[in-house]
């Protein structure tokens, strides 16, 4: 690996060193790097492959004092078993996965949403959402009723070191033929004078042949799969019907966010703002209503940039829109929101005229309060670099 000098035009090399040299621990500092960036572990640009991290040094088990290191979920509700070696895999290290995916499959879902309450309560108490709450959010439901947390047979293992051992990987090659999701990633540390880099990537088994393993894993999983319950049926229809009450109404007012948009079945829809991966967002549940500004590029401290750009102009954000607003960070996640929320009951078809009313007068107004800031961070992200070539902004 290599830096590159501009002002010479010219490349220095990175000397790749090992974590221990530079006196980095296993559970300090890679668990921690990993904790706070499960993105590292995930495909740039890949939504299905985003990671929840719901519990670090899991103890759950009947019987056991293990733990394993990191427990997260994907966009599918699958348990992910994240072990972690620093400069070497060691030899057992396939078999600590496995038989932490073993004790994790018996895990109900209510199960899993109480491990998930006690992280958050120990790492980020000043979460004021539930730990269902998050992950409904995380998996784009509603509710939790609207899917399956860590259904049979679907739980993954991710094995992360320096370097693996090659009994690691034919084992590893060897799992996949069998259905388990099994992924290697190689983190390498480089030291280039004061300044360390760590490079993590997937070894195991390669981004193209995952590709082609995963689809044909999805192809067989919809073939076998039941059809929808007709509570879940009837949920869509009416998601369905109101938001084609809620279009038309939108294409008699004066915002046009949404004038290219289709009723949805799903409880939310997205206008873009002109800056990739930054979208205006309507929200229909049954207990309430939402309008927000979703944060959700590809990387997440780009949101995080963005995010605190805005939050410095607060005060004069929460003026033009004529209101408090609730200002989302979530630190440990991909994207960053501003929330502006109102109680109704979305079950409640007469109640439908005002929501919709709401929503356009709400969006309408933050959609006012954030074009010109908006706009100022397109460019100096242009300026800077981040907005890669061909982008909106």
């Amino acid at each position: 690996m290599y830096k590159v000098d501009r002002p010479s035009n010219s490349l220095h090399s990175l000397q790749e060193v090992s974590f221990s040299s530079l006196g980095f621990r296993e559970r300090e500092h890679l668990q921690e790097w990993l904790a706070k960036n499960p993105q590292a572990l995930t495909k740039k640009d890949e939504k299905e492959d985003e990671l929840l991290i719901i519990q670090k040094e899991f103890a759950g088990f009947d019987d056991t004092k293990e733990r394993l290191d990191l427990l997260a979920i994907d966009k599918k509700g699958n348990l992910v078993i994240i072990e972690n070696k620093l400069d070497d895999s060691g030899r057992d290290v396939v078999w600590q996965a496995l038989k932490y995916a073993g004790y994790c499959a018996n895990l109900r879902q209510e199960s899993v949403v109480e491990i998930f309450q006690l992280y958050l309560e120990q790492y980020e108490p000043n979460e004021k959402r539930t730990a269902a709450e998050v992950i409904a959010e995380f998996m784009g439901w509603e509710n939790l009723k609207e899917g399956v947390l860590n259904r049979k047979g679907t739980q993954r293992v991710i094995m992360v070191a320096a370097n693996f051992r090659k009994e690691v990987t034919n084992t590893a090659l060897w799992l996949m033929q069998f259905g388990i999701r099994v992924q290697c990633f190689k983190a390498t540390p480089y030291l280039f004078n004061d300044d360390v880099f760590v490079d993590i990537r997937q070894v195991i088994p390669t981004p193209e042949a995952e590709s082609f393993m995963i689809g044909m894993a999805q192809k067989e999983a919809e073939e076998q799969s039941a059809s929808s319950s007709s509570e879940l049926q009837q949920r869509h229809y009416l998601r369905r019907e109101f938001w084609a009450q809620t279009l038309e109404k939108l294409r008699s007012s004066h915002c046009d966010l949404f004038n290219n948009r289709a009723p949805s079945t799903d409880h939310w829809l997205a206008a873009g703002s002109g800056l990739s991966g930054v979208l205006f967002e309507l929200i229909f549940s049954q207990k309430d209503a939402r309008v927000q500004l979703n944060l959700s590029r590809g990387d997440a401290l780009e949101n995080t940039w963005l995010f605190d750009h805005l939050f410095e102009q607060k005060t004069q954000i929460e003026n033009t829109f004529g209101a408090e607003l609730d200002w989302r960070p979530l630190p440990e996640r991909k994207s960053c929101q501003i929330v502006y929320s109102q109680t109704f009951d979305g079950m409640n078809k007469e109640q439908w005229p005002a929501i919709i009313d709401w929503m356009i007068e709400y969006i309408s107004r933050l959609e006012s309060a954030l074009k010109q800031p908006l706009a100022e961070l397109a460019i100096k992200l242009k300026q800077s670099g981040l907005i890669t070539e061909g982008e909106e902004a």
